[in-house]
């Protein structure tokens, strides 16, 4: 078999390794002419492959920025960045121009797998018309078309493509027949839902259950602090209870692409349906005023400490939007040095995973350099490897967000 994947990124690349693995020749498409060299180098971008990894099936992988090879291809992956527009509305022009492109090379008997997060619909309203248009071939008896979410959490290792269930929901049941057979080949389990707006919504559904209860326990967080309550006091109690509790946690805001973006995708088509979603976009508020949450609780620190913060060097430890990883997609500690800056502040920065912040002019700084002479350390992402005790000890304040130095009783230390 020939597998085509449009779209190298966290999502698409991962992919396309994993069915060079099982055996299958491999059309990896990517307009980012330097994801495609990078790939022919066999140097990975992507932290869940390594560079060993990928070289180890560089023969079986063909990277190009081109359609035309995908002609050949049994079944083609569509994994293009589905983003929300400024004005927080799906941007499906990735998709969109996938679609065209892949019309233009589309052959009969081809299986066409949208894996792109998006609103239900999509794939029947957005995808199907411009592949018949285009190509005058029909989606059921010509070429099979399916949705399946991805399902990545970058960073993971006890939950992989290979032993994460796999949804699918096809256009005609041939097509689901198809894309469970091809799936298989990579995936130890394969959930076949009705359609695919089906598995479309299962994607949402994920994402805005998360979204939903972090800010429950964000917006506690707030109130505790002003009862002068410890949150995390009681998240851990409240997480005893064995049955009917599932334990989320404080924090900065949301980052990444899943969290702050696929909730809006469901609220923006819910418009269309003349109904408000009001729990998922009050959710959304709410992780996205953190961030200035956050400021403020610094703020107020340095005025406990007699420090204005115009003028004072604040250390940010951790930019990433999730811990162990360098991905700073929608990281709320863009946010919270942008806002810091803003009122004056001299900010750096020191993370293992982030090597430069080129939008801001930072670059991270070793962790002494970082923290030993400022008025203020700001814990926003708690990277494994770091003695926490140890950083307690050598700086004149710290302000943890994340809750990691919660046992200690350093008065320098400002607790989440």
């Amino acid at each position: 078999m020939s597998v085509g994947v449009i779209g190298l990124g966290y999502v698409g690349l991962p992919l396309a390794v994993a069915f060079a693995e099982a055996g299958e020749n491999v059309v990896a498409v990517d307009l980012d002419p330097r994801k495609v060299a990078a790939i022919q180098a066999g140097d990975s971008y992507v932290e869940d492959v390594s560079d060993d990894r990928l070289r180890c099936v560089l023969d079986r992988i063909q990277a190009t920025s081109h359609y035309q090879p995908l002609a050949r291809a049994d079944a083609v992956l569509i994994c293009v960045p589905t983003p929300l527009t400024p004005n927080r509305e799906p941007d499906l022009s990735a998709l969109v121009g996938a679609a065209h492109g892949l019309a233009q090379v589309l052959q009969h008997g081809q299986l066409i797998v949208l894996e792109s997060t998006t609103y239900p619909g999509t794939t029947r309203e957005q995808l199907v018309p411009i592949l018949e248009h285009e190509s005058e071939l029909r989606v059921g008896t010509d070429v099979n078309v399916a949705f399946s979410p991805e399902r990545v959490d970058p960073g993971r290792t006890d939950y992989t493509l290979r032993n994460t269930p796999k949804v699918i929901g096809g256009v005609t049941p041939r097509c689901a027949d198809r894309a469970q057979a091809l799936y298989g080949l990579v995936c130890d389990r394969v959930v076949r839902v009705s359609t695919p707006e089906a598995a479309e919504l299962t994607k949402l559904l994920e994402n805005i259950f998360r979204s939903v209860n972090i800010a429950l326990v964000n917006e506690l967080a707030i109130l505790c602090e002003r009862m002068g309550i410890d949150i995390w006091e009681v998240v851990d109690a409240a997480a005893t209870k064995p049955y009917g509790f599932m334990r989320f946690e404080p924090g900065p805001g949301m980052g990444g692409h899943c969290l702050p973006v696929d909730p809006f995708y469901l609220t923006w088509r819910a418009r269309e349906f003349h109904m408000s979603t009001e729990f998922i976009e009050l959710a959304g508020k709410i992780n996205q005023q953190m961030p200035w949450f956050c400021v403020e609780r610094v703020e107020r620190a340095l005025n406990d400490a007699a420090k204005p913060t115009k003028g004072s060097k604040i250390a940010i430890l951790g930019v990433s939007y999730k811990a162990g990883v360098g991905d700073i997609r929608e990281s709320p500690a863009l946010r919270i040095i942008e806002a810091l800056r803003d009122r004056g502040a001299d900010v750096c920065y020191h993370d293992p995973y982030v090597r430069s912040l080129p939008d801001f002019g930072l670059a991270s700084r070793p962790l002494g350099d970082a923290v030993d002479d400022a008025d203020a350390t700001v814990l926003v992402t708690a990277h494994p490897g770091l003695d926490y005790q140890e950083l307690v000890e050598r700086t004149s304040l710290l302000v943890d967000l994340r809750g990691v130095t919660r046992a200690s009783t350093a008065p320098a230390l400002v607790g989440s």
